[in-house]
């Protein structure tokens, strides 16, 4: 009985000292947030090392469905509509997967399955989009960790880039803001305080609308006449509207009034368009 009762003490002894001890992960996971435009991409992964062994270019690793990574699926969470593949995905959670391909792209699937651990679990029928994406190789260049980012980070797209070895393959996901935006100005407007100068602002950069922005910039101005950056703005609207001596004239006054206020940055910036006018 005593003998037992040793036996049984030790072993709880060592289960003790075990659950004590946290063992590094042969794949670390890495969570990665990413905003762009109006969206956030969330990103869920896990990192295989190389250790020396050739992974992706193994002739039996072509042609398979790959996790995209080690261990659980890789995620991609979405908290607006994106455009992949030339699809529309809705918000949410989905599966990264890949099959890697010998020559110059490789099969990129997004998909439903994210209860599924890595491949296993997979169904095509669950696939939300599959499209081809470039496949490169620089044998200069060298990563160790596999490795997932986000690339060309622009206001309605940017790229993910997948890279391991000597490899890397990347596929943009873009996203429409504009409509979004547009809607929300137009209600603003609508409103006590009308954002006159945000109105001006995105007529001008995202919609090329430069009639509304010229109206906007205006009301704008007539609320605040010490503006210089609304001259400015308001010359290069002219500008595009192909009004040169109006665009010269709104950036005279943004010169004279930026001198005043000793910001030379305007006043470098207006004699720049100036000299651009032809």
């Amino acid at each position: 009985m005593k003998k037992t009762v040793l036996a049984c003490s030790l072993l709880l002894a060592q289960y003790l000292v075990a659950a004590q001890v946290k063992m590094p992960a042969p794949s670390t996971t890495q969570y990665v947030k990413q905003d762009f435009g109006t969206a956030t991409i969330e990103l869920t992964y896990s990192r295989p090392n190389l250790k020396g062994r050739t992974i992706i270019g193994k002739q039996d690793a072509y042609g398979e469905v790959w996790r995209t990574g080690a261990n659980a699926a890789t995620k991609l969470k979405f908290n607006e509509v994106v455009s992949i593949g030339g699809k529309l995905i809705d918000t949410g959670t989905y599966v990264l997967y890949t099959i890697p391909k010998k020559g110059n792209e490789w099969t990129v699937i997004i998909n439903k399955g994210v209860t599924n651990w890595g491949a296993d679990g997979y169904k095509e029928s669950e696939d939300v989009v599959r499209f081809t994406a470039p496949y490169s190789s620089n044998k200069k260049a060298f990563t160790e960790s596999f490795t997932i980012n986000f690339d060309k980070v622009l206001a309605e797209s940017l790229e993910v880039v997948l890279q391991w070895d000597n490899w890397q393959v990347r596929f943009p996901i873009t996203v429409n803001i504009k409509d979004k935006l547009r809607s929300q100005i137009e209600a603003a407007l609508q409103g006590e305080k009308k954002p006159y100068q945000t109105a001006a602002n995105f007529y001008y950069e995202w919609d090329k609308d430069y009639a509304k922005a010229l109206t906007n910039v205006d009301k704008a101005i007539d609320a605040n006449k010490k503006a210089f950056w609304l001259y400015l703005l308001k010359a290069k609207i002219q500008k595009e509207l192909g009004n040169n001596t109006a665009s010269k004239e709104a950036a005279q006054t943004c010169i004279t009034i930026a001198t005043e206020a000793k910001n030379a940055a305007y006043v470098s910036q207006a004699n720049d368009l100036i000299k651009s006018l032809k």
